[in-house]
Parts: structure tokens; C-alpha cells; sequence
């Protein structure tokens, strides 16, 4: 079968391999589209994030690279392997991709987001949403029922949104500031919506600013490098600042304006990944106004309800969608058109054919 496979930094190659066989337990997908995240540039820009190399097999899947890509995807069930239960050939579905050990203290209580030999389908082994195929334990399959396809390959990154609005504690009738309008900027906003969660997003980009408006993720957006973003967030709540503020930016900068913005006791939820070190004053920033930070990574049992966000209509995926592209063309079309034209895209789709 046709697969897109990662051998290292900068070197991405569309192979011919053998087709996964179907196990007990196990089902048999027929991948539609395929989102190209953050994580996938990385890989391609920078080379490999710990394990799996060359050299050294990933704990829990025994590869090593060359792996298949692709971790956000939607697909269609193919074959159905002995014993799994309310799944059916011909069912549109999304995969939660994630290898997790079961066993460590964090799986045990069910924070299986925080195993301690985590990987990820598609990026650690186990084959990946880029390839004609892909067989997969039924536990991560979720069945999207009528949502397109195209729209339902949106899923994961909107559970990453959906996890960080649950663990920050978000509520209606509450006011949230979002710092950063990329992907995962813009789905943080929509899942405040979707709660009735006033949103104000903060990002320099006219062209992300203006997504966060048309997309109706935002009710008011601000460039914070020539408007006062403390000045809206007063306004809109009456000068007691905001109760929540989200970090999708992973900038020192940003983490500061959020945390001058927020109201007595408000909290600050950091979503973004930082590469370098954010020094706080926690006097004067943290303890005096009784704030909180917390941190949010990833999902666990988060997709059922990004699902129905996405069925019900309360969150519309399809003004994220900015290109579709199909395997052949990932590098050029997608991995570098990412970079130089970051701010005009929002998500790359990709196909097999």
C-alpha cells in the first residue's frame, strides 16, 4: 500500500509497504483526510522529538524510523477484527491516536494523556493516517456518525481544545481572553462558545484576527501590539477583568499580558508548548491577585464530546479547513507552505489520492 513515511529531519518519502493485518480486537480503517499539526513540523523542520530514531525503538509500539505519519485523521472502517463490539464496516470514524502503557500511576486513574511512555500513532509507530490503511485497537475508534469526513479529521485538535476548557474549569456567562489565533487558538475559542463563554482573542496576525471573526469564535479580537488589550478586556467586564485567560501562543510576552489581564482570582490555563523558560514575578503576578496557572496537555476521554460539539453544530470545523492537498504533494504544499505562509493557513488536509 501507498503511505507517507518519516525517516528523520527534512526527509519524508511516499513508499510502497505492506498492508497492516487485521488482529482480534482490532479495527481495519481506510484513512479520508489527514490534518498536518504543529507536531508534524517539528518532526519535519527539527528531526525527532526522543524516541523512536534510527537506533532506538519507541517503548511501547518497537519501531524504529522509518514510521508512517499522521496522527489527525478521519477514515472509514474496512474490516472489523474478532471481538469488537459496536463498530461496523462502513462506519465514518476518527481515531484517538495515542500508545499508552496502562500500567504507570497516571494511566491507573484514568490521566492516560500523562503515561509515562506515551506515544503517538503516526508519529511513534503503529502505522498512521497517511497510508491507504491502518489497523487500529477499537479503544481509540470513535464513530462520528454524519459529521463530513473532511470536517471530522479536525476532531483531535478540537479535543486538545475541549480538554484545556474542561481542565481550566470554563463555565457560561464567564469571560475568557485567548492569547494566539492559530489552530489550536481558534478551537480553544470555539469550545468557549459552545459554552457561552464570552471570548476576546488576542493575536498580531490581521489575517488569523480576521478567522477568529468570520469563523464566530471571537467576540472581539485585539492586536496587542497596537491596542490595549487590557482596556477591552475592562470593557466587556465592566473593569473586574477577565475570569480565564488561554495561552495558545507558547510566547514569554503573551503568558504576561494574560496574566495582567485576569480579574481577582482568575485563572490562566497554558495550552501552548514553550521551547524556552517564562520567568514570573509570583508576588506580584500570581499571589496578589490570587491567581491560578494551570497546564493542559493533549486529551483523555475527551473526543465523545469534541465529537458532538462538531455533530451538533455548536462548534463548525469547516472555516478551519484552509487547503487540501493530496499525499504526493506534503512537502512542498504542506510542511513548507506551513511556514511560509503560516499566518493565511489555519489546517492542511491532506488525502491519499
Amino acid at each position: 500500500m501507498k503511505a507517507a513515511r518519516y525517516y528523520g529531519k527534512e526527509d519524508i518519502r511516499i513508499e510502497q509497504i505492506a498492508e497492516p493485518e487485521l488482529r482480534p480486537g482490532t479495527v481495519k480503517i481506510a484513512p479520508a483526510f489527514n490534518g498536518i499539526c504543529g507536531s508534524d513540523l517539528h518532526l519535519f523542520h527539527n528531526g525527532p522529538m526522543g524516541r523512536p530514531t534510527a537506533d532506538t525503538p519507541h517503548p511501547l509500539s518497537g519501531e524504529t524510523l522509518p514510521v508512517v505519519l499522521g496522527h489527525e485523521f478521519s477514515g472509514v472502517i474496512e474490516a472489523i477484527g474478532g471481538g469488537v463490539e459496536g463498530l461496523r464496516v462502513g462506519d465514518s470514524v476518527v481515531v484517538e491516536p495515542l500508545m499508552v502503557d496502562g500500567t504507570c500511576p497516571a494511566c491507573k486513574v484514568g490521566k492516560y494523556n500523562l503515561c509515562e511512555q506515551m506515544g503517538f500513532i503516526g508519529i511513534a509507530g503503529g502505522g498512521g493516517g497517511l497510508s491507504e490503511h491502518i489497523v487500529v485497537e477499537q479503544r481509540w475508534v470513535h464513530p462520528v456518525g454524519d459529521l463530513p469526513l473532511d470536517q471530522a479529521a479536525l476532531i483531535e485538535p478540537l479535543a486538545v481544545a475541549v480538554h484545556a476548557v474542561r481542565h481550566a474549569r470554563a463555565r457560561e456567562g464567564q469571560v475568557a481572553v485567548v492569547g494566539g489565533a492559530g489552530p489550536i487558538g481558534l478551537l480553544v475559542a470555539a469550545a468557549l462558545k459552545a459554552k457561552g463563554v464570552t471570548t476576546i482573542v488576542s493575536e498580531v496576525s490581521g489575517t488569523r484576527r480576521a478567522m477568529a471573526l468570520s469563523s464566530g469564535v471571537a467576540d472581539a479580537v485585539v492586536d496587542p501590539t497596537s491596542e490595549d488589550l487590557a482596556a477591552v478586556v475592562a470593557e466587556h467586564t465592566g473593569g473586574a477583568g477577565a475570569e480565564l485567560a488561554f495561552d495558545a501562543a507558547g510566547v514569554g510576552a503573551v503568558v504576561h499580558q494574560l496574566l495582567q489581564v485576569l480579574g481577582a482570582g482568575g485563572r490562566l490555563e497554558v495550552v501552548a508548548i514553550h521551547t524556552t523558560p517564562v520567568e514570573l514575578n509570583l508576588t506580584g503576578q500570581l499571589i496578589m491577585g490570587d491567581h491560578e496557572i494551570g497546564g493542559s496537555i493533549g486529551y483523555a476521554s475527551n473526543h465523545p464530546e469534541a465529537i458532538e460539539l462538531a455533530r451538533s453544530g455548536k462548534v463548525n470545523l469547516a472555516p478551519f479547513i484552509t487547503s487540501r492537498i493530496v499525499v504526493d504533494d506534503i512537502v512542498t504544499q504542506g510542511f513548507e507552505r506551513l511556514i511560509s505562509n503560516k499566518d493565511s493557513e489555519v489546517k492542511i488536509l491532506v488525502s491519499m489520492r
